[in-house]
């Protein structure tokens, strides 16, 4: 196995930047509106500060995770493949918070949270034989979406039917 690359300034800035262009994305499609506010929330629902800092801790540790693995590619399908499970999970999760927010449809986003689960899950086995630390890295990424999952399940029981 050919050892890993030293980890460049450039190879940072770039995940960092587009962590925080999902972050930026993301909290634009996360209208906390009259429409999210009058939703029935279950009685175990996070507390609404942690959902940022839970989040912000998910995207360094993402960061960390790409930078990590990315120090082994070798290749450009290497990269390729990489790049190409980051940018299917950053899509996902986009379209999530599209669905649930903008277009006020979480039943939709029930659908899709799944499939974005998924994503998480394929991204940590791609990641896995290259570097099991930069996999491991989102695991906390894995259980806060499959709690979010629940969280989504909870609120279409509650409120449901959406139109």
């Amino acid at each position: 196995m050919t050892p890993p690359k030293p980890v460049s300034k450039r190879s940072i800035a770039t995940a960092v930047a587009i962590a925080v262009a999902t972050t930026g994305l993301g909290g634009y499609f996360t209208k906390l509106g009259p429409w999210y506010l009058a939703l029935k929330m279950p009685e175990w629902q996070p507390p609404g500060p942690a959902f940022g800092i839970i989040w912000t801790i998910i995207y360094t540790l993402a960061v960390i995770s790409g930078v990590l693995v990315w120090r082994t590619v070798h290749s450009r399908a290497q990269g390729a493949r990489i790049l190409g499970a980051f940018g299917i999970n950053i899509g996902l999760n986009l379209s999530w918070s599209y669905l649930f927010f903008m277009a006020q449809r979480p039943d939709w986003a029930l659908y899709l949270v799944g499939v974005f689960w998924l994503s998480i899950l394929a991204l940590m086995l791609t990641i896995w034989p290259r570097h099991k630390l930069a996999s491991l890295l989102l695991l906390p990424y894995l259980i806060w979406v499959a709690i979010a999952s629940f969280l989504n399940l909870s609120i279409v029981q509650l409120n449901g039917p959406f139109s």
